[in-house]
């Protein structure tokens, strides 16, 4: 593949003007702000309808090089984005953000760690069950596809387009617009069985929905802008964290050069360690042929590690009046935002239909395992507010982070159950490792060198031990009133 610096330019003018009219069509179509569809998806779908593979089955091409709307050059570079920008995102995720200690996360957020994990590593029971009874022996599919539930719906678009070039290193090609079209199912099933649940709890008397959120599930009178960007619009309990935030960009020399200059950073750290754990693998067990995992891991997981160890420094040298947190997350955010519409931009409709059946069953198998852990896990392992904390899990198990902090929002606008924080500090004990972490970039390569089989074995263990261990220590405790902690004490007593 090769292009200019010019048709790449002209690439990314078109995501950012698609962007700009999707934003147009939100305000205009009250349905799609009912969905509370991200910008960038309605974006990736707008242009995934004026490619190839829609309506340039229909018209004659206008480019003699390419059907569609668009010239070759620029599906091209679409295609190469999101390999690079979701380095961008994860290394971005932790910089600016205090880093607290385990035993605080601990204290805050154990019981949807345990919830989150039990959800993140049943995905690949699920997925791996499904492929090994059903997908390889009948539909004669890759075993790999037994991990596409979890990257697809808990790693999301930007993790599935970031993992495109490992599916095809790994021979299985089909599998990144598999893991896209089901980021794209999870993401809107998400949002509306969410919906769903949230309505029928606050019917049994689970939630208490106040007028605010009424307003917001009937779709006429909400500000869906206002659910999906929270730290644009603080509440009165996050001002005082807003103002600091405003006041490290007010005392910093060209903020925005600055911090994009940390990712860079955060990037180099991550791009480092990687090459000397590869380089380590290749001189020791993958030596003359042996097993190499490393070597198909992509860098965003460890770019997250980087922003990590980068944030550390911050913290340790007190430089975080020149970091904020805010300038950060837009960062990302654009970087996500472009990946994703890249990435649907590029997806083939022609695969999704010759594995369809498939492609059901995985979709199916997945929102299945998540309402079973919202339903009949989080009230056995949460203590208080099972609902309001698990639905945020719920959320980001079928698409995205958002989507968890939406239902969130939803279910408990004025987070008078502490689970938008609690959330916040489960992520740090979850992100590095699956949804988009080690395990997640790890997990093909292991397929392939080990075998289905062998990985259902491992992440069946670890879900059995995450979910007994939530039954057994946090399905026995009370909750401390008022501070979101909990105490040893049994319930029975």
């Amino acid at each position: 593949m090769t292009m200019t610096v010019g048709e790449l330019f002209i690439a990314l003018v078109t995501i950012a003007l698609v962007l700009l009219a999707s934003n147009a069509l939100r305000l205009w179509l009250p349905w799609l702000r009912r969905l509370f569809l991200p910008s960038s998806v309605i974006g990736g779908l707008l242009l995934l309808l004026l490619g190839p593979d829609v309506i340039g089955r229909a018209l004659p091409p206008i480019f003699e090089d390419s059907p569609g709307l668009f010239p070759a050059y620029v599906q091209e570079s679409w295609s190469a984005l999101p390999a690079l920008l979701i380095n961008v995102v994860f290394a971005a995720l932790f910089i600016g953000k205090t880093i607290p200690g385990l035993r605080t996360i601990w204290l805050r957020a154990g019981p949807q760690v345990v919830v989150g994990q039990t959800m993140a590593w049943g995905q690949y029971v699920v997925g791996l069950t499904l492929a090994l009874l059903v997908l390889v022996p009948i539909f004669n599919m890759n075993p790999m596809v037994g991990a596409l539930i979890e990257i697809g719906f808990e790693g999301g678009h930007g993790t599935a387009a970031g993992m495109a070039d490992t599916f095809s290193e790994l021979g299985f090609e089909e599998g990144a617009d598999l893991a896209l079209g089901l980021a794209t199912i999870g993401i809107v099933s998400g949002v509306l069985i969410g919906t769903v649940v949230i309505n029928i709890a606050a019917r049994r008397g689970v939630v208490k929905l106040d007028d605010e959120i009424d307003r917001g599930l009937d779709g006429e009178k909400s500000d869906p802008d206002n659910l999906m960007r929270d730290d644009e619009r603080p509440s009165t309990e996050e001002f005082s964290e807003f103002k600091k935030d405003l006041v490290q960009e007010a005392g910093t020399t060209d903020p925005l050069s600055l911090h994009i200059g940390l990712v860079g950073i955060a990037i180099v750290i991550g791009w480092l360690l990687l090459s000397g754990l590869q380089w380590i693998e290749q001189v020791t067990w993958a030596r003359n042929d042996g097993l190499e995992i490393l070597a198909h891991v992509p860098l965003f997981p460890i770019a997250m590690i980087g922003g990590v160890i980068l944030q550390l420094i911050v913290m340790r040298f007190r430089l975080e009046r020149h970091v904020s947190a805010r300038t950060m997350s837009r960062i990302a955010g654009t970087a996500l935002d472009f990946t994703i519409v890249a990435a649907l931009a590029t997806l083939s409709l022609t695969t999704l239909g010759d594995y369809f059946v498939p492609f059901l069953l995985l979709a199916l198998a997945g929102i299945g395992w998540s309402l079973f852990v919202l339903i009949v896990i989080a009230p056995r392992v949460i203590p208080e507010n099972w609902f309001e904390r698990g639905i945020g899990d719920f959320g980001q198990s079928m698409g995205v982070t958002v989507t968890g902090l939406l239902l969130m929002r939803m279910a408990d606008p004025k987070n008078k159950s502490g689970a938008l924080e609690s959330f916040g500090y489960k992520q740090l004990m979850f992100e590095p490792v699956v949804g988009g972490g080690l395990f997640t970039a790890a997990a093909l390569p292991l397929i392939a060198q080990f075998g289905a089989l062998s990985v259902l074995i491992f992440t069946g263990l670890l879900t059995v031990g995450w979910l007994t261990f939530g039954l057994l220590y946090f399905g026995r405790m009370v909750p401390e009133r008022g501070n979101g902690r909990w105490n040893k004490q049994s319930s029975k007593d």
